[in-house]
């Protein structure tokens, strides 16, 4: 019989686990969804292992909603020309799943090369199923605003603020470097994002993206 995992497409099958954390079938066919997101192979059939009233979260963006957290997975394969999973271990088998990921990311147009290890968190209704949050920390955290947890030698410090901006500054471009200038000037958020980057409307159009 054919698994949940197989009959969605997912293709990231080889989950990896720490030494004593155990997955059943069913967190194994979230993770490998999540891990084909982050790989840039999203489809219809993948996400409607979300809730609808999920919620995406990394550092930048807090996605709500299916209209907003489909663009920010079908915007990876506008943004980059490259994204390359280095590594990843599922470290909690728990609610939420935890796992730690490194992946390397080249942008489209400028070949911008970044490589971002996260803390990423899956929950999940036990009861349907349904993913109902991801969270992407960069870095190990997720704060509630830009400037939590920074230190006020850090706002001081130049070199600081030039990783802060250059950090902006790539995820900005990546989104916008084809569109017209005055796109590139909006925010990269839950907002902005669905405004750039179509969804497929059904499974035949997904198709021809290639993502079936």
């Amino acid at each position: 019989m054919a698994s949940a995992g197989s009959d969605l497409g997912i293709e990231n099958t080889n989950i990896k686990t720490a030494p004593g954390v155990t997955l059943d079938e069913q967190q194994k066919t979230l993770v490998g969804c999540v891990l084909d997101l982050f790989a840039g192979r999203p489809s219809l059939k993948k996400l409607s292992l979300w809730d609808d009233n999920g919620v995406f979260e990394d550092n930048i963006t807090i996605a709500t909603g299916r209209k907003q957290f489909e663009p920010q997975w079908y915007g990876l394969q506008t943004a980059f020309s490259e994204i390359e999973r280095l590594h990843h271990e599922v470290v909690s088998g728990g609610n939420p799943i935890g796992m730690d990921l490194k992946t390397r990311y080249v942008t489209k147009g400028i070949s911008k090369e970044q490589t971002i290890e996260s803390k990423i968190n899956i929950f999940y209704d036990k009861d349907t199923g349904k993913i109902t949050k991801v969270q992407d920390k960069w870095g190990g955290e997720l704060p509630d605003s830009s400037f939590k947890n920074v230190s006020i030698e850090q706002l001081f410090d130049p070199w600081w603020w030039v990783h802060y901006g250059e950090g902006w500054a790539w995820w900005m471009w990546s989104f916008t470097w084809d569109t017209r200038w005055w796109q590139a000037m909006r925010n990269l958020n839950s907002v902005s994002v669905p405004k750039m980057v179509s969804v497929p409307k059904n499974d035949e159009e997904d198709a021809k993206r290639g993502n079936q």
